[in-house]
């Protein structure tokens, strides 16, 4: 072996090495999160790149919105794995306010075109605002 090839051998273990805790650490961080509130509802929009319909988890879970995606790498006919950085299990999570009273069970998600996942959840109406106003006339 030359010396040449001990050090592609040395450079091709470090790459790989780097690479897998790339892996570790992207699984390891949550997911970006914006919360957004309007009148009715919560709209919680994570990012969720490289995610299928199946491959997406939704709970609400005491007060917090938390996914899990499991990803999959695609296989590319003639190329080999040399930097597997991207992390295949994300995790995110994002607690609503305090005082975020909600229907989970009429929550819808969405994942679009653009790598986000929408996850609406309505607010419940408290029974004053159930209640229909009566015009008096004089």
């Amino acid at each position: 072996m030359s010396f040449r090839d001990l050090g592609n051998a040395v450079g091709s273990t470090l790459y790989r090495g780097i690479g897998r805790a790339s892996s570790h650490l992207h699984e390891q961080r949550s997911l970006p999160v914006d919360v957004l509130e309007n009148e009715g509802s919560y709209l919680v929009v994570f990012d969720a790149p490289g995610a299928e319909r199946d491959d997406v988890q939704v709970r609400y879970v005491n007060g917090t919105v938390k996914i899990r995606v499991d990803r999959f790498r695609e296989f590319h006919d003639g190329f080999e794995m040399r930097f597997p950085g991207r992390g295949m299990t994300l995790d995110g999570e994002a607690t609503l306010p305090d005082d975020a009273t909600v229907d989970p069970d009429a929550g819808t998600a969405r994942l679009t075109e653009y790598g986000t996942l929408n996850v609406e959840i309505p607010k419940e109406r408290s029974s004053e605002a159930d209640a229909e106003s009566i015009e008096i006339d004089d």
